[in-house]
């Protein structure tokens, strides 16, 4: 591994190759906050790819990405004199410092400092969220944090998160099937009165319900659903390369045909 003066002087190798990039590129030129977000959004969705897959050559190459736009957005700040990369970089030091007193205490006394390094992180947590309402420019209530962007999913984790911060949670975590169960009942109910708004509303809550379980259990649901996801990939690949093999089309396939190929990928796993 590197060392600190490595480390520096890598990060300033970077934010040397960007000014000559901005200065001779026409393309890093031309680029701007709302035409660099598309490909933000792109990196970071192929961070997550690589961070699924464990895949750590992958995750370093993402993770250069990322940090590019990040220098990228502080390049064309402090060219409007708005902020630069030592703003970005000193605030958030501020930030981690303020929300944690129990790693940095705001005064010299050691017994303070003492009491709070006995903290679990569920502490911690609780304590980050009422000190970032706290803050000058921070969230003026438990849920104004949650970027409105977020895919519905992680957003309703994050809403729940949030608010057992607060204490506003189950007693018990079993309690949540009952209302799992209850949600369920009245999707199904919609269902067969067919009316599709109210249908969507209760499948809606279903959802958010399961979610809730799912944190609970300190089960990532995204993390979850996105493993189904290249399961069902993988599955599905398999039947569609052995139908073919076979000289057949899957449109012509019968269901049980389907489901014999499915289960060899099934037992092939």
């Amino acid at each position: 591994m590197h060392t600190r003066e490595e480390k520096l002087e890598a990060f300033g190798r970077l934010l040397d190759v960007l000014d000559e990039l901005r200065e001779k590129c026409p393309w890093d030129r031309k680029q701007t906050n709302e035409s660099l977000r598309p490909n933000t959004i792109e990196e970071t969705y192929e961070l997550c790819d690589a961070l699924m897959r464990n895949d750590k050559k992958n995750i370093c190459k993402e993770l250069g990405d990322v940090l590019l736009h990040v220098a990228f957005y502080a390049k064309i700040g402090s060219e409007t004199e708005d902020f630069d990369m030592a703003d970005v970089c000193n605030q958030l030091c501020d930030k981690l410092i303020f929300r944690h007193p129990h790693v940095f205490p705001p005064t010299a006394d050691p017994a303070s400092s003492s009491q709070e390094e006995g903290l679990s992180p569920q502490q911690v947590s609780e304590q980050w969220e009422l000190l970032k309402q706290k803050e000058r420019d921070g969230n003026g209530t438990v849920l104004g944090g949650v970027p409105a962007s977020l895919p519905s999913l992680i957003k309703a984790y994050r809403i729940q998160d949030k608010a057992r911060n607060v204490g506003f949670d189950w007693e018990k975590r079993a309690q949540v099937w009952d209302k799992v169960k209850e949600e369920i009942n009245e999707f199904e109910a919609e269902i067969e009165s067919m009316d599709k708004e109210k249908a969507e509303a209760e499948l809606g809550d279903v959802l958010f319900s399961l979610v809730n379980a799912a944190r609970l259990y300190k089960i990532n649901p995204d993390n979850a659903l996105e493993r189904t996801n290249q399961k069902f990939i993988r599955r599905f690949g398999y039947l569609e390369a052995h139908t073919l093999k076979r000289g057949r089309k899957l449109k012509d396939m019968t269901l049980a045909e389907m489901d014999e190929i499915w289960n060899e990928a099934k037992a092939a796993e």
